[in-house]
Formats: structure tokens, sequence, C-alpha cells
């Protein structure tokens, strides 16, 4: 089975909470705080596996969780740090953001991702002793790992897709021009899910193609096997368009390249402006005089189309074929790399929580500000970094805490309050 578009629920750990513990040692008097600190919870990462090219292992297994960072102990000793999970996902997968389909990363860019980031570990009670507070009886707690559901969608990597109808032989022609196995066989919808096969060059750079699932009339609107399988070539430098010449199946050549061609535009308008080359197939079969195929030709002239003749069965004309497609694909610009659509603000406050309100309320002369997104976003801020405190007043901004700070009535010089975070309200 195929399986190339899943949900699946990550979370990271949570960190551990920092000890509250007194130093008790013989003829050692006055030992003093030694709570040690909690550690980090373990991040969920996605590792490209290049040896898969389905998301089929997600079937039964759907939700990765984390450890939890362990607690602070006695003696200033550490807690243990959480394990992280590496899940495996195939070349070209996508992530997007569950709710709003907006794109996290392309794991076409990098071979490794964090998706979530464990919490960081609590402050044992050592860090608050002062000289006014020498038996501080307090520890900080750890920050919540990071978790979303999200949504993977696999588009493969390859340079070359071979469209057209079913049974026009694509199957036939990446098993002869590469070592690629796909099932042939002489009926409709043989190939059930994109195959991937790379081309060896003699000269220069081999190329990755795909045969694509073959499309009939309506596919964009679900008929046969649908658009499902057209995401494979978003990412195509070039198609290779394959049409049966023969006219065995009663269609003519010249119309099924407008019917392809409709398909592709009512799934993306883009990729109806993909440089083509029109592969004309089964020229052992075809009479290559008759008024099918000439009216053929001089469709493909009135595209600007290259044309190369081909037969799957006897090979003729395939060295041609990977000739001209590798000299095409050296001009065409490299393979799509999707940008992400979420901003490092809306991404962060995304993972921290799934709960995503603020409350404001005024409190002995202050403004005390609460969320559970807000409390698990604080533990990931170094108030101490100057970019870290930018970064920290751009997110309140994007989430409209300013704007209900506003509407408590807060004015210039106001203390606000974020958990234990105190600053002079000035904006």
């Amino acid at each position: 089975m195929f399986v190339d578009k899943i949900e699946i629920y990550v979370k990271a750990g949570n960190g551990g909470n920092g000890a509250v513990a007194f130093h008790r040692e013989k003829f050692v008097s006055a030992g003093g705080p030694d709570g040690g600190d909690g550690g980090r919870g373990g991040n969920i990462i996605l590792k490209v596996d290049t040896g898969a090219n389905t998301l089929l292992a997600f079937r039964y297994k759907r939700k990765f969780v984390a450890e939890n960072g362990g607690d602070g102990m006695p003696n200033k000793m550490h807690g243990k740090n959480g394990k992280d999970i590496t899940v495996l996902v195939p070349p070209g997968t996508i992530i997007r953001e569950k709710d709003t389909g907006r794109i996290i990363f392309d794991m076409a860019s990098a071979d490794e991702f964090v998706l979530c980031k464990g919490g960081r570990g609590g402050w044992g009670n050592r860090h608050f002793a002062t000289p006014t507070r020498q038996i501080p009886r307090f520890a900080k707690g750890g920050t919540k790992g990071e978790e979303r559901t999200v949504t993977l969608e696999l588009k493969m990597l390859a340079e070359v897709g071979l469209i057209g109808f079913p049974n026009v032989g694509k199957s036939s022609i990446l098993s002869r021009i590469s070592a690629a196995k796909p099932k042939i066989a002489n009926y409709h919808f043989t190939t059930l899910s994109p195959n991937l096969g790379v081309v060896s060059v003699r000269e220069g750079k081999g190329f990755l193609a795909a045969d694509i699932p073959g499309l009939i009339e309506g596919a964009s609107e679900g008929a046969g096997l649908g658009h499902a399988f057209l995401r494979h070539v978003d990412r195509c430098r070039l198609l290779l368009h394959v049409v049966d010449i023969s006219a065995q199946d009663g269609r003519e050549p010249a119309d099924d390249i407008d019917k392809i061609d409709t398909e592709l535009a009512s799934y993306s308008p883009e990729l109806s402006v993909r440089p083509q080359i029109i592969v004309a197939n089964k020229t052992d079969s075809a009479d290559l005089e008759s008024d099918s195929v000439k009216a053929f030709a001089k469709k493909c002239e009135e595209l600007g189309r290259q044309v190369v003749y081909v037969s799957a069965v006897t090979g003729e004309g395939l060295d041609e074929l990977v000739k001209v497609t590798a000299e095409a694909l050296k001009e065409l610009p490299p393979l799509t790399v999707y940008e992400a659509e979420l901003t490092p603000e809306e991404d962060l406050v995304l993972a921290t929580s799934t709960v995503r309100e603020t409350t404001v309320r005024r409190e002995n002369g202050k403004f005390i500000v609460e969320g559970e997104w807000l409390y698990n976003f604080m533990g990931q801020i170094n108030f101490g970094d100057y970019e870290s405190l930018n970064f920290f007043q751009r997110v309140l901004v994007k989430n409209g805490v300013i704007d209900k700070l506003r509407e408590a009535g807060v004015e210039e010089g106001d203390t606000v309050s974020i958990y234990d975070f105190e600053f002079d309200f000035v904006y």
C-alpha cells in the first residue's frame, strides 16, 4: 500500500523539576542549599531516510512522545536529560500545521529537523540563595515540552515526472531507462503508486525520474485515481508527457495532449506551464504516416514542444530520450524547496500549547498576565539576552497580549507581571 499523506501527534518531553535540598555533612555546619537542576526533556527530531519512498510506516504508529527530563537531586546533582526520539521520514516530506495547512518545514532542505523541543529543566533551590535569603525552600519547576499534531505530506524529489493516460507505457519506459522494476500489465491503472528510478547518463550527472499513475479526463475532480498523486510532480523540473501514438485504445493522440494539459491546469496553474517534452511511444505498432500521427505532430508544433519518438518494446529512441532529457535539465532551475509559511513567533506559540487563551487581571497595582501557552513559552526565553528579549516582545505583540493589556487599562509605567517576570509597560 502506498501512503503519501498522514497525520501524526508528537510531543517533546517535559523538563524535570529543580530540587529543594540542603547540604548535610558531618563537621560541616550550615551547608546551605544544594538542590540540583532538572534535566532537559527529549526532543522530537525528524530525519530523512533515503531508503524510504512512502509514509506507510506511520499507518499503525502515529503518536510519538519523548522522555521527560529527570528531577534534580541533592548535592547539586543534575537530573537526567530525556532521550530524544528520532522519526524517520522519506526524502521530500513536507511538514504542515494540521489546523491551518501552512508549511512548518520542507525536509528537502535538510537531513534533520527538530520538530518539537523538549522543556527546560527547572532550577534547584541553590540558585535562589542570597545574603538575605539563605534558606530558600522553593525551586523552579520544569517547563512543558512542545507538542503538536502535524500532517506529513510526501512530495517526491524526482527531477523528471512521466505523465500521461493509463496504459500509454510510462512504466515500461521507466523500466528501460533506469533500474526500476515497476509492475507492468496491459490494463488501466496497473500503476497504483509513483515509481522512482535513477537514470544514468554516460556523460555527466544522472537524474531521478518518477512514473506518476495514469490520469484520465476528470481526474482533477476525483475521477479514476483522482489527482492524489499529482503532488509528486510538484517538484519536477521537467515533465515527460507520454502519448500512445498507435491509438490502440481508440483515442486520438492530439486530443490526449489537450486533456492531460487540462487536468494539470485544474490541479495547479503552475504545473500547466512546467516545461514538457512529448514522448511519442509505441512507434513499433503505429503508422507514422497516418492522419492521426500527422495531427499529433502538428499539435506539438503549435505548442512549441519537442517530440521524441520511442518504443518501450524495442528500445528505439530511448537513448535519444535520455540524452534530450539530460540536456534540458541543464538549463532548468533546481528542484523546488518550499519555504516555511509560519513565522518563528507563530511556530513557537503553536508548538507550546494546544490551549492559547490569555487572561489579564489587575491585582495589588500590577497587571497579571496568565495563560498555559505563556507559561510554557517563558521557559524558552533567555531574559539575559537582548535578541531573546526582542523576540519575546514580538511574540507578545503577535499574539494579542499587548492589546489585552490595553483593554484592561494599562498605561505607560505600569508594572506587568508574567509568571514572576516583571517589567514596566512602555509602548
